[in-house]
């Protein structure tokens, strides 16, 4: 199959998609109404405006260091996956997703790095809690965050995925454990972002890396913002081979011109023979 990842509501519904994943809450904070008709997208954890808005939600590192988007590493401010107000916010925005249409992906789930996060309230949880080692209580908290999720979506659960496949750093890097998260999780998405796409070995390795180390069905997402079409094609063919399905991201008339680039070199050619 093949999808989109878009912003406006009209792009979801071009025929020459399969899947349209739709963002009812995307890193800046803002905010639509869930579509009947597409995958509404929740980004979890990432929020430019609440952060903005309110510090204390910035999950800290051990020596003060806050986790947003002026710092290295991280294209936007984050919030603390432990703080209850803004977690609950999160939820109801997926209950609304999932009245709306009872596909649902959750976006931006997870602790920032592995650093993170030592506010007074992670300390104190941690300090309190049955578990010794604080990476073991961190996939903990985000492993109840999802399962909580799951409850509120009727259909299919969709995560994304930081796209390192290496053993053990997804769980060290953002507290996420995709053998536990399995229970709850029909799909996870994977995107493999580039600016040309001008070579796709790398993408082969890092999908061939998932393949092996996830049980659970995953996509694969591409970016489609400038990218020139034959290279676009050629990244999704890649990508296919992989995934269950391939969403391209951002661009939704390139999405469409690759995808019926791809249908029209499928079908066989007439001749016309005297």
């Amino acid at each position: 199959m093949y999808g989109v990842v878009t912003r406006n509501e009209a792009e979801t519904g071009w025929s020459e998609f399969d899947l349209a994943f739709y963002e009812v809450k995307d890193v800046t904070g803002r905010g639509a109404e869930p579509l009947p008709d597409a995958v509404n997208m929740v980004s979890c954890f990432g929020d430019n405006a609440a952060a903005e808005a309110d510090p204390d939600l910035v999950p800290v590192s051990d020596d003060g260091q806050r986790a947003t988007r002026d710092r290295p590493y991280f294209d936007w401010d984050y919030v603390c996956p432990t703080h209850p107000d803004y977690r609950a916010g999160v939820l109801e925005t997926v209950a609304d997703a999932a009245a709306a249409n009872e596909d649902v992906r959750l976006d931006d789930v997870g602790f920032p790095r592995e650093e993170y996060c030592h506010c007074e309230r992670c300390d104190r949880l941690f300090a309190d809690s049955e578990f010794e080692d604080r990476f073991d209580w961190r996939a903990s908290v985000i492993s109840k965050f999802v399962a909580d999720a799951r409850d509120l979506v009727p259909g299919r659960l969709y995560l994304t995925l930081y796209p390192d496949p290496y053993p053990g750093h997804l769980r060290r890097r953002a507290g996420i454990d995709v053998d536990a998260l399995a229970e709850y999780v029909d799909e996870f998405v994977v995107p493999l972002y580039d600016m040309a796409y001008s070579t796709t070995y790398w993408l082969e390795v890092i999908a061939s890396g998932f393949a092996d180390l996830l049980a659970t069905p995953f996509s694969i997402e591409l970016y489609g913002v400038n990218v020139e079409v034959d290279d676009l094609v050629h990244a999704v063919e890649v990508a296919a081979a992989y995934g269950e399905s391939v969403a391209v991201g951002y661009d939704a008339s390139n999405a469409r011109a690759a995808i019926r680039r791809m249908r029209a070199d499928r079908r066989p050619g007439e001749s016309h023979g005297g």
